[in-house]
């Protein structure tokens, strides 16, 4: 079954999602990031505002335009995107985590630039807050939790561990190795899957606001098995 994007299918629903890399600071002026650009959160968000969604973004570094008629609130760091995550959510129906987080930081950062006196330097890092399992951990009774997975290999098999390891409801696995998706690209192609079934939802590579509504469908289609 597919829904007609056009109508108001979301209306009621109140999406929580994250967008966007993080920054790790290494000292004041460098810092970890990775390619995220957010072009496919804030298409999420756009067209979940389009089919009568109250939606929220936490966008955290982008190059993408954001789209009118969602809230946004900034956050350059994962703990940062961490503290709103966890401030907003009580408020969710749904969250989709479309957020590039950095999985470690710098264990220090130091306060001045680091100067280049020696031939190697090396960073200890740290595990950031698993913004995810957190989510998953404090959900309320009916909220639905839907992750992506940007793999390299072994794609699917990854996902799937990541979605049971994390008890989410659906993830989205990118390979983001191939030509034309991922990373700052406008074309993305995913394999949906969802716990509990062995189906897997394939979807060719088409643009990625065409990719959330493949995505909102499949939410839609959950969140109607979770109120029946």
């Amino acid at each position: 079954m597919n829904f007609e994007p056009e109508t108001l299918n979301l209306k009621g629903e109140r999406l929580l999602i994250t967008v966007g890399g993080t920054r790790e600071a290494v000292d004041p002026v460098r810092f970890i990031s990775n390619h995220s650009s957010g072009k496919m959160g804030f298409a999420l968000a756009e067209a979940a505002a389009k089919r009568g969604a109250e939606v929220t973004v936490v966008a955290g570094i982008t190059t993408a335009e954001p789209p009118e008629n969602v809230k946004i609130i900034r956050a350059a760091s994962a703990a940062e995107m961490h503290g709103a995550v966890m401030k907003e959510l009580k408020n969710a129906t749904v969250f989709i985590g479309a957020a590039a987080v950095a999985d470690y930081r710098p264990k220090t950062v130091a306060g001045e630039k680091i100067k280049k006196t020696v031939n190697n330097l090396i960073l200890e890092l740290e595990k950031t807050p698993d913004i995810l399992a957190n989510v998953s951990k404090n959900r309320g009774e009916n909220l639905l939790v839907v992750g992506f997975a940007a793999e390299t290999n072994d794609v699917v098999v990854n996902a799937r561990a990541k979605m049971e390891k994390k008890n989410l409801d659906l993830i989205v696995a990118n390979d983001v190795a191939k030509n034309g998706a991922g990373f700052n690209s406008d074309a993305n192609a995913a394999t949906i899957l969802k716990r509990g079934s062995n189906e897997k939802i394939e979807i060719s590579l088409i643009s990625k606001r065409e990719m959330a509504d493949k995505i909102l469908d499949e939410v839609l289609k959950s969140r109607q098995s979770q109120k029946s």
